[in-house]
């Protein structure tokens, strides 16, 4: 990605990202990030404040709940198997995308404080926003009705499972490749879960 288009605050959190995942938190400098997005240390501290401040905002500017909020306001079609492919292909796309952050949260929690905390903000909202739709569905009719806030735990844990998987190149599960997971596992549940 060419960085040198984008904003000076994007450009630093994007430089933070890659610098940080690559050489660990206490392995990059607040001068070294800010070369990296080819503006001064200076500017970095005016927009942030520190380095904590700098990969915090990175994770709140680009970890997914605010496009999961969208997707259940926007996408949903209110028909399970449709729903949760959709649900789990944007969930795979945005952890994808921000793999060097959780890479990051991974290797360096211990230098964080904070940080694991906020990182499970997102997953949280998540689980709300499925929890809810598993309530709108079994009132609906079109599920059985367990308990929906485990219905959303459990779908969103084998999501993230397959996840991990494919985040250590398929080391654990070899031969095994996301999409073809995504649709069985989807199958799987909508069968379980339909009246």
């Amino acid at each position: 990605m060419d960085i040198s288009k984008l904003g000076s605050s994007d450009r630093l959190l994007i430089a933070a990202i890659n610098l940080i995942s690559e050489h660990g938190y206490n392995g990059v400098t607040t001068q070294e990030i800010a070369a990296e997005a080819g503006l001064s240390e200076k500017t970095l501290f005016r927009h942030f404040g520190s380095k904590q401040k700098l990969l915090e905002a990175a994770l709140d500017r680009f970890h997914y709940a605010a496009e999961m909020k969208k997707l259940f306001e926007e996408k949903i079609v209110w028909e399970l198997e449709e729903d949760l492919l959709t649900v789990c292909r944007t969930y795979h796309e945005i952890m994808n995308r921000n793999r060097k952050l959780i890479q990051i949260g991974d290797k360096d929690e211990s230098h964080l404080p904070g940080f694991k905390e906020r990182t499970q903000q997102h997953p949280l909202q998540l689980l709300e926003f499925l929890t809810d739709y598993f309530i709108a569905m079994g009132e609906k009719g079109k599920i059985i009705r367990t308990n929906p806030r485990l219905q959303a735990y459990t779908f969103m844990m084998s999501q993230f499972g397959a996840f991990i998987n494919d985040l250590n190149a398929g080391k654990n599960y070899p031969g095994i490749t996301l999409e073809p997971f995504m649709q069985e596992s989807v199958k799987i549940f909508a069968r379980a879960l339909t009246p």
